[in-house]
């Protein structure tokens, strides 16, 4: 478990910042206390600064999970969100999707067109949950 690169932060933080925007800081500042984004085989974990150090005396490879997955890099380092950082994000963003077409677009669509863009669903969570660890 690591901190993660400027690279890495920047790539992840665009990611995030398309969904919540400027409330991206209070994902690393809550009330309750300072939280942080931590790499461990790939996966970007959401942990705070509390539980980051109880967890300094457990080697990396005994090491499974610590705290919420937010996504993963892939191979080619770009970054996909997971569905576990829903609760997170949730009550911050505007909508979790990409907009498939304008708003005013949306008003006159047929019913069954393509409005938003899938991003994660529940099922998806179930059926890559063994590869998640």
């Amino acid at each position: 478990m690591r901190p993660l690169t400027e690279e890495e932060t920047r790539v992840m933080f665009e990611k995030i910042a398309k969904y919540i925007g400027e409330n991206l800081q209070l994902l690393v500042d809550r009330p309750d206390g300072t939280y942080c984004f931590r790499l461990h085989n790939d996966r970007v974990y959401y942990v705070s600064e509390k539980i980051l150090k109880l967890a300094a005396n457990i080697s990396g490879d005994k090491l499974v999970s610590l705290g919420t997955c937010f996504g993963k890099f892939t191979k080619t380092h770009k970054f996909r969100l997971h569905v576990t950082a829903l609760d997170y994000l949730a009550p911050y963003a505007k909508g979790f999707g990409v907009a498939a077409k304008s708003t005013q677009d949306c008003r006159k669509v047929d019913p069954m067109a393509i409005v938003v863009f899938h991003q994660a669903d529940i099922g998806e969570y179930v059926r890559h949950e063994e590869t998640l660890t």
